[in-house]
């Protein structure tokens, strides 16, 4: 097994509202990248998420936690997915940004 992909992306929001952001953010991922990615799985428990999610035709599993000041996400991911993990990590840290800059 390989190890895993995983991204911190930095906040000035607290828990509370990262997290609301988050989850509305996850609805946008499903209409934004749909045909692309699937979510098979979103299941939260207070400030942490555990998720399933489809690519290229390829299963990959993960979580994220939720801290006062970052989102540190980590996700296990298959060979083939894993050959583009810089792509994917550049992609998540821009769209975590985008989601998570204070307003």
């Amino acid at each position: 097994m390989s190890k895993p992909l995983t991204v911190s992306v930095p906040h000035r929001l607290g828990k509370a509202e990262a997290t609301r952001r988050l989850q509305s953010g996850f609805s946008m991922v499903r209409s934004r990248f749909a045909g692309k990615l699937s979510i098979l799985e979103e299941t939260w428990t207070d400030h942490h998420l555990d998720f399933q999610v489809a690519v290229m035709g390829q299963q990959a599993r993960g979580g994220l936690d939720v801290a006062e000041d970052a989102v540190h996400l980590s996700v296990e991911l298959p060979w083939l997915l894993h050959l583009m993990a810089e792509k994917a990590t550049a992609l998540i840290q821009k769209q975590g940004k985008l989601l998570l800059d204070k307003k």
